[in-house]
């Protein structure tokens, strides 16, 4: 299973717990999974429980450093600004999303954090994997909350 099929398991995991369905998983710099994790804003309470940032908190707890040089952080909607300032301060060297977010999206649109010149990590960052099926899970789930 890649690292994305994971993240949409993630996601699917998190629609089924009534949260958005978003999934993320980190990977170290051999391909190797670290985390991975699905939102759980609404079960914990927390705004900040987005799948990128508990991912991202676990990885750097597997790997034993805050920094996580040579990571790939996969998630299926393109992060917020919040998970994409906290990719840049894990220093993660990927970031690879399924689909664009148009309103919320941090990286290549809103905020556009890693444009920023205040922004002290830029990584590489890839868009539209798996786009169709990550953004079919998401116009589904808030469908049927219409």
């Amino acid at each position: 299973m890649t690292p994305m099929e994971m993240a949409l398991e993630e996601a699917r995991a998190a629609a089924l717990r009534e949260e958005v369905p978003i999934g993320a998983v980190v990977t170290d710099a051999e391909g190797r999974v670290l985390s991975r994790a699905g939102n759980r804003v609404e079960e914990l309470r927390d705004p900040s429980a987005h799948a990128e940032m508990l991912a991202l908190r676990a990885a750097s707890l597997a790997a034993g450093d805050k920094h996580l040089a040579g990571a790939t952080l996969w998630v299926t909607l393109e992060p917020c600004a919040m998970c994409a300032q906290a990719a840049s301060l894990f220093r993660v060297g990927r970031v690879v999303f399924g689909a664009y977010d148009l309103k919320g999206g941090g990286t290549e649109h809103g905020a556009r954090v890693f444009r920023h010149p205040q922004c002290n990590h830029v990584p590489e960052v890839v868009g539209g994997v798996r786009e169709s099926e990550a953004g079919a899970l998401l116009r589904a789930f808030f469908a049927g909350l219409r």
